[in-house]
């Protein structure tokens, strides 16, 4: 289990280095502290988050913030999502051109003439 990048094992060493550091009688003093901090900013996220849904307007009701979460963009599960996209668009593809491959297909017009002589030189040009 790990806590803000903390496993279990580092959780331990930073308590005792805490308990060592600051005390047995400033301990219990800096953990109420940190825990209203802690309590605080959660508190403002939540406000926050509704301050946004509010100014955003009923349109936006069931927005999912957690979706927007830039930590969730992997890089390989983007390039997978788009290949996927690709792959599906080119069975589609195929699929469609097995169906017209049944047609048979329209008589090819033949390509314009290639201009004769050298292309026309203009003066003005920079």
């Amino acid at each position: 289990m790990s806590i803000a990048g903390i496993n279990g094992n580092e959780f331990i060493v930073l308590a005792i280095l805490a308990a060592v550091l600051l005390g047995p009688e400033k301990l219990p003093d800096y953990a109420r502290k940190t825990a209203t901090l802690i309590r605080q900013l959660r508190r403002l996220a939540a406000d926050a988050e509704e301050q946004l849904r509010e100014d955003l307007g009923d349109e936006f009701e069931n927005l999912d913030l957690k979706r927007l979460d830039p930590r969730q963009y992997d890089p390989r599960r983007i390039i997978n999502d788009a290949l996927r996209e690709n792959l599906d668009e080119l069975t589609g593809q195929a699929l469609s051109d097995s169906a017209t491959a049944r047609k048979p297909a329209p008589p090819r017009s033949p390509p314009p003439p290639a201009p004769s002589g050298p292309a026309p030189f203009d003066d003005e040009s920079t």
